[in-house]
């Protein structure tokens, strides 16, 4: 009505403006009232479409979410074509084949039904906003690289993972251009959706008498005068499963208007229903080259549908919880045994390691982050380093982790910098100016990063997440960029010793960490490959199990009792860690107390025996790693308070892993954490030994055993000093191992 009135408003002002006569082909009147009655026809079946169609529970689905999303202020309604298809299948199939000329019909329809079904609207809201009709489909996705030009303009459902995302920008779609010489106004002129520009006339079409006629290009474009949507585009890749051997991913370009902007991040998996469209290639005209160009477009995807992937790696968790799915879950954190539970659910393939489960358990929920009244903050996430012989299921810990974590970024070592750890600052190649990129810890905010080979890293790249692990911020001063980011995430590194293989002889020499990044992490698990017959064999079995019944079991999809379900404990976790902060009870505070200045008090003591600084230091942020722990424990059943029982389990779990891995429980034998008297010992063999076995020489082992032995020497000592003089090459061993050759 309003751009009726503004076009005979137009006519009035140039009511001496001749006109343009022209004539028109036989028949056109009535082909063009056919299409205008069709139209019409068609318009008001879609209208009854949303106004009438019930489901199988005879509730009027598309008219109350229109009335509902049309009320809080969401203009769109999203429409199963399926439904459609049962309501009229001619309706379906017309917007299946040419939806770029049917879903505008559909938003005038639902557009109409709004106005009728919201009215009477409050005085400042009587003009009824456009409605975005956005689209589901059951049906089979394909692929990108299966999209042909046979499907232009069809509707197609295509999955991938979004790679960039651009910023949401203003697109026009009714734009008002004038005349620079006359002044004269063309107004609400459409402009096509999507990536499809519009070209400006060449020509002033008014024609005034006793005027020049107006140059060439003589229009602009108003800017207040138009009207505009917010759009985004986005670059979708390939799925990594769907690529075929040796060849590279494709992507494609997509474009998404008004509400369906900012739905996605890079990153997301996402299922993507939109109208396969050409834009034209804007490239410069090489010189010598002829126009062959003139008819090749660029394909782009016209969204009009997203679903994002909420299963799997990566991917963000559903972000609400149905009534009956949380009274679920609360039942859950009532049972006594839950603890347990969870850690069982923890990699169940995986064979043992009970104690690194619970752990992970914890690192998982997470304690309380605390915000004190100075304005610091105390961080609440548990970082967790395992460290240890190869073969023992490290890595596959951390891909279940950061498959069953809310967000999870799963990176490792050696292909990880300083930059795309934390953030890094790139030029834009649009605009040329300094973007700022954030890397796998800023990709994790509030979730786990999973860092593995975390030795094989560069030393300078390592000091660069110290700040991330403690503060949970990086700073970035770089480019004329000063800024401060958030990574409140938690970090799972896993490590393997100096050697390779935990050399008990070495002690600390196998740990390659300086003391300032290992007090960052709450617990250090030793994991060592202890050579044990019964312990092979139930292993063995344990593999062969899972080997055998690893088909049968992914075709049944049934879970083991005593286990919860992957996608149970997932949203069992977002949602404890969404409703519970627990803190530390007074009785608890108390013992907590008493057992760290014991803790100092034992380091102290064991510095002061062997004379060396321990590599793992006994530390204040070791007193507030047992605190995070304890409240993690009493979050896993949604308690508001930490008890003795939590921190009795939170010490027993700082037991077996850091301190175990700090004193001499894990590192017998070695040089930093033997006695005195076992060094004196080993001392004197060595010395005596190298007296009687002159360089060049060869003598069996066995009878060299025997002589020390005969002199009252431990025979863990002689065997420790063979071992030593043996990795240092003094000597070598001959004869099928039963001779020693004094090398030098």
């Amino acid at each position: 009505d309003i751009s009726r009135k503004n076009n005979s408003k137009i006519k009035m002002a140039g009511f001496d403006d001749p006109g343009v006569y022209y004539s028109e082909p036989f028949f056109s009147e009535d082909t063009h009232d056919e299409a205008s009655v069709t139209r019409t026809a068609t318009l008001k079946k879609y209208k009854d479409f949303i106004k009438t169609f019930v489901d199988v529970n005879n509730v009027f689905v598309y008219r109350d979410n229109l009335k509902q999303n049309y009320l809080l202020g969401r203009y769109w309604l999203e429409i199963d074509i399926e439904d459609l298809e049962s309501f009229d299948d001619n309706l379906a199939s017309k917007l299946l084949q040419t939806p770029a000329e049917y879903i505008p019909l559909v938003e005038d329809a639902a557009r109409e039904v709004a106005d009728e079904i919201t009215s009477p609207r409050p005085l400042e809201e009587e003009e009824v906003q456009d409605i975005q009709i956005m689209l589901m489909t059951g049906a089979n996705p394909i692929q990108i690289r299966q999209l042909k030009s046979d499907q232009m303009s069809h509707l197609v459902k295509v999955p991938g993972i979004v790679i960039s995302a651009s910023t949401v920008r203003a697109k026009a779609t009714k734009i008002t251009i004038q005349c620079r010489s006359c002044k004269n106004f063309q107004a609400n002129i459409p402009i096509r959706p999507g990536l499809e520009g519009y070209t400006l006339p060449r020509q002033c079409t008014t024609d005034q008498v006793g005027r020049s006629k107006c140059p060439v290009d003589p229009y602009y474009i108003l800017p207040d005068k138009c009207k505009c949507v917010d759009f985004q585009v986005l670059k979708l890749q390939e799925s990594p499963d769907a690529v075929p051997n040796g060849e590279l991913p494709r992507h494609i370009q997509l474009y998404c208007d008004r509400f369906l902007t900012d739905k996605v991040v890079p990153g997301n998996r996402i299922t993507v229903t939109g109208i396969y469209s050409i834009k034209k290639i804007t490239t410069k005209a090489q010189k010598g080259s002829d126009k062959l160009s003139a008819g090749i477009r660029r394909p782009y995807i016209r969204v009009v549908g997203i679903q994002v992937d909420t299963q799997g790696a990566g991917r963000t968790g559903p972000t609400t919880l149905t009534a009956q799915e949380e009274e679920e879950l609360r039942q859950l954190s009532a049972r006594p045994d839950i603890y347990d539970l969870v850690a069982k659910s923890i990699a169940p393939s995986i064979f043992g390691s009970g104690d690194i489960k619970k752990a992970i358990a914890c690192l998982l929920f997470g304690g309380s982050r605390k915000r004190l009244p100075d304005g610091l903050t105390r961080r609440g996430d548990i970082n967790l380093l395992l460290l240890g012989d190869p073969g023992t299921a490290k890595s596959q810990l951390l891909k279940f982790v950061e498959k069953v974590s809310p967000i999870g970024v799963y990176t490792s070592g050696k292909g990880s910098s300083a930059a795309g750890l934390t953030a890094s600052v790139n030029r834009d190649p649009v605009t040329r100016n300094f973007i700022m990129e954030g890397g796998a810890m800023v990709l994790a905010d509030g979730g786990v990063v999973c860092i593995d080979e975390f030795d094989k890293m560069r030393e300078d790249d390592r000091v660069a997440i110290h700040e991330a692990m403690e503060q949970q911020t990086i700073s970035i001063a770089k480019a004329g960029i000063t800024t401060t980011l958030n990574s409140r995430c938690s970090v799972l590194a896993a490590a393997n010793s100096v050697f390779g293989r935990w050399d008990d002889t070495k002690g600390e020499a196998n740990i390659d960490f300086m003391p300032t990044i290992l007090s960052r992490f709450d617990m250090i698990f030793i994991v060592k490959d202890e050579h044990s017959i019964q312990k092979d064999i139930t292993l063995a079995k344990h593999v062969l199990q899972v080997h055998l019944n690893a088909l049968q079991a992914a075709q049944q999809d049934d879970v083991v009792e005593g286990e919860i379900p992957l996608s149970v404990l997932k949203k069992y976790i977002s949602f404890c860690r969404s409703k519970c902060g627990p803190r530390l009870s007074n009785g608890a505070a108390d013992k907590l107390k008493n057992r760290y200045v014991m803790m100092r008090t034992g380091a102290k003591q064991h510095e002061k025996d062997t004379s060396k600084k321990m590599s793992i230091p006994i530390t204040v942020r070791q007193l507030e790693a047992i605190v995070r722990i304890s409240e993690s424990l009493a979050k896993m059943s949604l308690a508001p308070f930490a008890t003795e029982t939590h921190v009795d389990e939170a010490l027993r779990l700082f037991q077996v892993s850091t301190l175990e891995a700090a004193s001499s429980g894990k590192l017998a034998g070695a040089d930093e954490f033997t006695s005195h008297t076992e060094q004196e010992e080993m001392r004197k063999v060595e010395r005596q030994l190298k007296n009687r076995f002159p360089v060049g020489s060869m003598v069996s082992e066995q009878r060299i055993i025997q002589d020390f032995l005969q002199q009252k020497y431990t025979e863990n000592a002689i065997r420790t000093v063979i071992y030593i003089m043996l990795r240092r090459g003094e000597m070598q061993h001959r004869m099928q191992r039963k001779a020693l050759f004094r090398v030098r």
